[in-house]
């Protein structure tokens, strides 16, 4: 008859061997201090029969082995927090019943063995004010992982809610995302777990072990990843482009980095905390994104994203750095700014089709533009022409371009200025004005001038 515990209790020690064997080669200062606070239940319930003895025991018996594993391993500490184990629950329901047992310190392990072995179930389970109360339990620390693994028979009984407060400490950068170990729990409960931490579930002994081994394993082994930023031909050629790494659930941001390619032309290999879900964003124009992208811990996890992209080169060198002109570049048949390019400069675009507004006088729109993988779109801007106004006399009056019969309004002038100038695209013009002391439309005028590429044109009125 196959013994599935010894197995598991096997494979669970050869985990834990080889993290410290692994561990032994590391340098303390090269790696964070990771602290691992153990949330205990010893509610009245663990005191429920489970497999061939009670809830509590195996869950207490096991734990210590682990912790008993961990004793010697570099840059770790311990801590012990229980809740339910102060007043019995039958002398009324104690919603404050949590406590830190024993704190984090770099030698541990034997006072966690030792109140392990003391403590004994009561009471009830009060969940959310204990993940409150832990908050307090870390000391401050700007580089330190720290890890919540819990372990429990049974959902809130305090009316507390959880998953609120794990976020909230999430979002305050208190805590990592914790681990949450069920035992024997009904699979009804799962949803109620999963949205606090990353949930297994222990059908029996074996099955715990096993899972407490692959927890402590996904704390403490190192992960890593690449970004790839793959081109239109599936590969990962793109790069020198800004990354960022949020947490899925909390939105915060846990990584920004530029995004490089090492000497032998693959992207590079980050250290990365394996207990987040990520999104992803390459900060190309537009933003390239994927979200929630899950590690494989203690593994070399590929993280890809679309990028492919091209160039936009504006050409206008009649526009001088005394004329400094613009274009605005948004998605072909939308209305949102994508990016401001200067004239006269080429910027990458992610592959697709844009709708160009360069802000010349007047303005030229130019639409579906392509871009594609590896390829300079070059747009050509006529040269513009002077054109200088000299006023006799204060009016009121505007520039109008004659665009196929149509007077489509340019610019309106300065009844204050005797003198003024324009740099105006090629075309047929009007200017139609009428002089300030004049109180009749009879007296508006008008004066018709062309554009011609990088002409000067003036007028006196």
């Amino acid at each position: 008859m196959i013994n599935y515990v010894r197995i598991a209790k096997t494979y669970f020690l050869l985990i834990i061997g080889l993290f410290i064997l692994s561990s032994s080669h590391a340098q303390s200062g090269d790696e964070p201090l990771t602290r691992l606070l153990f949330i205990y239940d010893a509610s009245n319930s663990m005191n429920g029969s489970w497999n061939n003895g009670q809830k509590h025991n195996v869950a207490q018996r096991l734990l210590a082995q682990a912790v008993d594993s961990l004793k010697k391993t570099p840059n770790l500490q311990m801590a012990l927090r229980v809740y339910g184990h102060q007043k019995y629950y039958r002398n009324g329901q104690d919603c404050n019943d949590t406590k830190l047992e024993v704190p984090f310190s770099a030698n541990s392990g034997e006072n966690i063995k030792k109140r392990l072995s003391e403590i004994r179930p009561k009471g009830t389970t009060p969940i959310a004010m204990t993940l409150e109360k832990a908050a307090g339990d870390f000391p401050p620390c700007a580089s330190c992982r720290n890890i919540i693994i819990l372990i429990t028979d049974g959902i809130e009984e305090c009316g507390g809610d959880p998953c609120t407060i794990s976020m909230k400490l999430q979002r305050q950068g208190i805590i990592l995302k914790p681990f949450v170990i069920g035992i024997g729990m009904d699979m009804g409960f799962t949803k109620s777990f999963e949205c606090m931490g990353t949930f297994y579930n222990a059908t029996d002994e074996a099955s715990f072990q096993n899972v407490l081994g692959v927890v402590i394993s996904q704390a403490l082994n190192k992960t890593t990843a690449q970004v790839n930023l793959i081109d239109a031909g599936g590969h990962a050629s793109e790069t020198e482009v800004g990354v960022t790494l949020y947490d899925h659930f909390t939105g915060n941001i846990l990584y920004n980095f530029v995004h490089t390619m090492n000497a032998k032309g693959v992207p590079d290999t980050l250290d990365i905390e394996p207990s987040f879900t990520y999104d992803l964003v390459a900060h190309t124009i537009p933003p390239a994104r994927a979200d929630s992208l899950i590690m494989l811990p203690g593994k070399h996890n590929i993280l890809a994203v679309d990028a492919p992209q091209g160039f936009l080169e504006i050409k206008a060198k009649g526009f001088s750095n005394k004329t400094p002109i613009q274009a605005i570049v948004r998605k072909h048949g939308e209305n949102k700014t994508l990016h401001v390019q200067n004239l006269n400069t080429k910027v990458k675009y992610l592959t697709g089709f844009y709708d160009i507004e360069l802000l010349t006088t007047p303005r030229i729109y130019l639409n579906d533009i392509a871009i594609s993988q590896s390829h300079t779109t070059t747009l050509d801007i006529p040269n513009p022409g002077l054109f200088s106004l000299t006023l006799n006399s204060r009016i009121y009056g505007a520039i109008y371009q004659d665009k196929d019969g149509e007077m489509v309004w340019v610019k309106n002038l300065d009844s204050d200025q005797t003198r003024q100038s324009f740099y105006l695209q090629p075309g047929d013009y009007v200017v139609l004005y009428r002089p300030s002391e004049a109180r009749s439309t009879w007296f508006t005028k008008e004066k018709k001038f062309t554009i011609k590429i990088g002409s000067s044109t003036s007028l006196n009125l």
